[in-house]
């Protein structure tokens, strides 16, 4: 278990991200970003954001940012 913390850095940063910009750091991002590895806690904040509150990718934000 990672001994690392959510801090009120780390949440400001991704509160400030928008709806297009948190798909692109999803879909292009590596794993070794904490935003993005599962064992962070920072993880969980950036999924629960993009997903729960933005509600995950749509059409039009994916074919802007393509592949």
């Amino acid at each position: 278990m990672s001994t690392e913390q959510l801090t009120e850095e780390d949440k400001k940063e991704i509160d400030a991200l928008s709806h297009e910009e948190m798909c692109s750091i999803w879909r292009f991002g590596t794993s070794n970003q904490k935003w993005l590895d599962g064992r962070h806690p920072a993880a969980k904040y950036f999924s629960d954001r993009l997903f729960k509150h933005f509600g995950g990718f749509t059409s039009e934000i994916s074919k802007r940012i393509g592949w």
